[in-house]
């Protein structure tokens, strides 16, 4: 093959990794890298989709087969988390046990007995972790939220692996802040 030809595995690939860190649905990332819709066309949403969960994520991870593709996918996910108040970055909410900055603000919906959980970080690669936490723990109640095994999520996911150990000590240490606020909600 020529240096010049683009092979023609090469562009449906690219495609499919754009479309999947705009945070589309799965049927719409297939229709668009089969209809060979170029970058430019795909819809990018500006903030962390109600359809972005964790099963959206795991099925995004299986199409994207190098790591530094997923990367860039973990930093687009960070970068669709809701604004952060300046004022909610308090030594409150501050995590502890992270190298990065990072803030984490959890929510009661007293009426469902459901946790949210918004926050931020100085590092993009963080507030992606962040948006990973969030879709496994968000919009559930605290019992829900003590049963989850994460670390069968995060080997699922292949973060362990393929982080830092410094970033794997600052998730574990929002995983355990997430499940101590969880803990706090039962009483």
């Amino acid at each position: 093959m020529r240096a010049s030809e683009t092979p023609q595995k090469m562009q449906p690939k690219a495609q499919l990794n754009s479309a999947v860190a705009s945070g589309r649905p799965k049927a719409q990332l297939n229709s668009a890298v089969a209809s060979g819709q170029p970058k430019a066309q795909l819809k990018k949403t500006n903030k962390l989709s109600a359809y972005m969960n964790l099963e959206q994520i795991i099925s995004d991870f299986e199409y994207i087969d190098e790591w530094e593709d997923r990367y860039r996918y973990v930093i687009d996910l960070g970068e669709k988390l809701e604004p952060y108040p300046d004022e909610f970055k308090t030594a409150e909410t501050k995590v502890q046990g992270c190298v990065s900055q990072v803030w984490l603000t959890s929510e009661i919906k007293a009426a469902e007995n459901l946790i949210n959980f918004t926050g931020d970080s100085d590092a993009h690669i963080v507030r992606g972790l962040m948006a990973i936490v969030f879709a496994i723990f968000s919009n559930k109640s605290p019992e829900e939220i003590l049963k989850i095994d994460v670390q069968s999520i995060f080997k699922t996911l292949g973060l362990n692996e393929h982080i830092s150990p410094q970033r794997s000590n600052g998730l574990n240490a929002m995983v355990k802040r997430i499940q101590s606020d969880a803990q706090a909600a039962i009483g």
